[in-house]
């Protein structure tokens, strides 16, 4: 059978699933069963090549996360290993007063190649690299990797929350949200198993300087007693067999055991090592320069290597200068030429700038968080909340101009309706916001500051903290983040000031392909497109999606002949969208708790509507919505909804009353409500 047809029969075998159970009994069959030398040396090769293979997968892979068979092939290869050890220890027992060559060429290298034959250098040279396996890689790498699966674990909460509150406002898709929660699992995963493989290589390091003297021990009683040698010839030759076996195994093992400390101590984000390492440890003109200096000073000193140290200061000194040029020719930017070119043009109507729609102005700090070129993320985000309010609220949200404002504090940004500032913030680039949802463990140090969107406690904690702080039930987001959230906010808050006649006949042209009778009957032959317009400014002021924008034009093709009155036909159309209204506010909650005006208080307000009245008496306006308040926070508070229920007539009023006020609180109509839907009273306002 030639080679290409056993990499054939392998590669088949490992897509039956049957590769791994068979080389692993294969390992441990050599436990039991004797080796031949040849097939012993085989063995040690194949042990050395995998450790060297491992190792520069470590080296080479973008993240921890893309190796996460690591702790299995770590388990598979100290299995390996341990099963040579035996194997090798049994056929120097056996055949060792037959000379060094007996136990195999690999063993007989190292044990004279390696070490000179000396077995008083054999056993330092051996003692050295069991210090530095086992006291300084294997034990750090064990409690790196002991304190990342416990910090990972302990935020594995946090971050699940972070992951939700980016769904929810537009950042992810569901599908970008599922994939994030896998990745968060997966991760934990990988670092539960990476704290239990690491026990593995330690107990291997152990088992290694247990099975050396086992086997000295071993050998200068067999020696002498079984073969006829003499103690010292024993001594000698088993000496040398024995190190020149722990050798074999110690130098795979070492290998090994780097590559747990590198992956464990490698970034969860994904980067080249090498490239990561360079960049950051020799992207510095000034370390370069002050090491330079350093050993310039050094190779002047006499006694000392002065070649050497001159010609390193030199070389470091001339990289420094080097990179400090090209940075300051990086920094240093041509003046722009189109300056005179366009003074000597004419003004035209094309130089009256409009407002935008929808504009976020930005401090100079700010400006490389949105500018991709510079790794900013903010233009992705906005990009992922303009694609989840489109499909919240049923219409195209305009695009986002960004621009930089000098007036602006550096690490301030505003968002602007129609160019008129609607709402401000201020962010820290170099921190990330950690936010107290209602409930946590401990406090972290930093800036205390308040949530721009939704006013919570937070604090601006360094970007080393966020484990630590997730740890503690603080949900940690970036600045990005909080920006595309509070860009969310005032998007729902503003939505009827975005939809305009254009978006409007835009959306009467989508529903013409589905219903083409239905938007050439309404609209302009029972509807001018002005009304249409309103009814859907009313409707999301309201927060009422219009998604669902054949049910509303069929409600206003009903209604339009009785009336034009666009506050008229937007409280039909609610009774229209009554089931989705209320899906909003409760979900499939059988019970609807709801609030209700005592009897005198709704009588005084519909003898005011009557009047013609269009306002609430100042004074009981006041006890109106005090009384309001305090039922919408109580609710809140026992996580319900705050729903009032009114008269129809009385319910385009105190909508517009609460409104801004009370932003919690659902003014709903009875007729508003499904049949199916069942009323629980919570209280009267009086």
């Amino acid at each position: 059978m030639t080679l290409a047809d056993l990499l054939s029969r392998a590669r088949e075998l490992g897509r039956a699933g049957l590769a791994a159970p068979i080389v692993l009994l294969a390992v441990l069959g050599t436990m039991v069963v004797p080796l031949a030398t040849p097939v012993l040396d085989l063995m040690f090769t194949v042990n050395i090549t995998l450790s060297i293979a491992v190792l520069l997968a470590v080296v080479y892979v973008m993240r921890p996360l893309d190796f996460s068979a690591f702790p299995t092939v770590l388990l598979f290869a100290t299995l390996l290993r341990l099963s040579l050890n035996v194997a090798s220890t049994r056929v120097v027992l056996l055949h060792g007063h037959e000379g060094p060559h007996a136990a195999g060429q690999v063993i007989e290298a190292f044990g004279s190649f390696v070490i000179g034959g000396n077995y008083a250098v054999g056993l330092v040279v051996f003692i050295i690299l069991t210090i530095v396996n086992f006291m300084v890689v294997t034990k750090g790498a064990e409690r790196v990797s002991e304190v990342s699966a416990r910090f990972v674990l302990d935020a594995l909460p946090g971050r699940q929350m972070a992951i939700d509150a980016d769904l929810n406002a537009g950042i992810l898709t569901r599908d970008e949200a599922k994939a994030r929660r896998e990745e968060v699992r997966a991760e934990a995963d990988f670092y539960g198993s990476m704290d239990g493989a690491s026990k593995f290589v330690r107990g291997d390091a152990i088992a290694g300087i247990l099975i050396l003297l086992i086997n000295i021990i071993g050998g200068l009683v067999i020696g002498p007693m079984s073969r006829g040698m003499s103690f010292g010839e024993a001594l000698r030759v088993y000496t040398l067999l024995t190190i020149g076996d722990g050798l074999v195994a110690q130098v795979p093992a070492l290998l090994l055991s780097t590559s747990v400390a590198v992956l464990v101590t490698r970034m969860s984000r994904q980067a080249d090592m090498s490239k990561q390492v360079a960049g950051q440890l020799f992207n510095q003109p000034r370390v370069l320069a002050v090491t330079a200096g350093v050993l310039g000073l050094a190779g002047l000193i006499p006694g000392m290597p002065n070649l050497f140290f001159l010609l390193l200061a030199a070389a470091c000194g001339g990289v420094a200068w080097l990179m400090a040029k090209r940075a300051r020719a990086a920094a240093e930017q041509p003046a722009p030429q189109a300056a005179a070119a366009a003074a000597a043009e004419e003004l035209s109507w094309e130089d009256v700038g409009g407002a935008d729609v929808l504009g976020l102005e930005v401090g100079y700090r700010l400006i490389p968080l949105v500018d991709a070129r510079q790794g900013g993320e903010l233009m992705a985000r906005i990009k992922g909340v303009r694609r989840k309010l489109t499909q919240d609220l049923g219409f195209l949200v305009p695009p986002v101009h960004i621009r930089d404002n000098l007036q602006l504090q550096p690490g301030a940004y505003r968002l602007l309706v129609h160019g008129v500032p609607v709402a401000e913030g201020q962010i820290h680039t170099d921190r990330e916001l950690a936010l107290n949802p209602g409930r946590v463990f401990g406090s972290v140090e930093g800036i205390p500051t308040k949530d721009p969107t939704f006013g919570l406690d937070a604090i601006w904690i360094d970007k080393g903290a966020r484990e630590h702080a997730q740890s503690l039930g603080y949900t940690v987001v970036d600045c990005a983040t909080v920006v595309a959230t509070h860009l969310s906010q005032v998007v729902r808050m503003h939505a009827h000031e975005l939809l305009g006649h254009d978006e409007a006949q835009a959306l009467l042209d989508q529903l013409a392909k589905q219903a083409p009778k239905l938007v050439e009957d309404l609209v302009p032959k029972q509807l001018s497109l002005t009304v249409f317009v309103r009814v859907l400014q009313n409707l999301l002021a309201e927060r009422v999606p219009i998604r669902n924008l054949r049910v509303i034009a069929e409600a206003l093709a009903e209604h339009a002949a009785k009336s034009q009155d666009p506050v008229v036909l937007s409280g039909l159309v609610r009774v229209a969208l009554g089931r989705q209204i209320v899906q909003e506010i409760n979900g499939m909650q059988p019970e609807l708790p709801v609030l209700t005006l005592a009897g005198p208080l709704e009588q005084v307000l519909q003898d005011s509507l009557k009047s013609g009245g269009a306002a609430i008496e100042p004074g009981l306006a006041e006890r109106i919505h005090r009384a309001l308040a305090d039922q919408t926070r109580k609710l809140e508070t026992q996580g319900q909804p705050a729903v009032l229920l009114v008269s129809p007539a009385l319910r385009p009023l105190l909508a517009r009353f609460t409104r801004q006020t009370i932003p919690g609180l659902h003014v709903l109509a009875f007729d508003e409500v499904p049949d199916s839907k069942q009323l629980r009273m919570v209280g009267a306002i009086s």
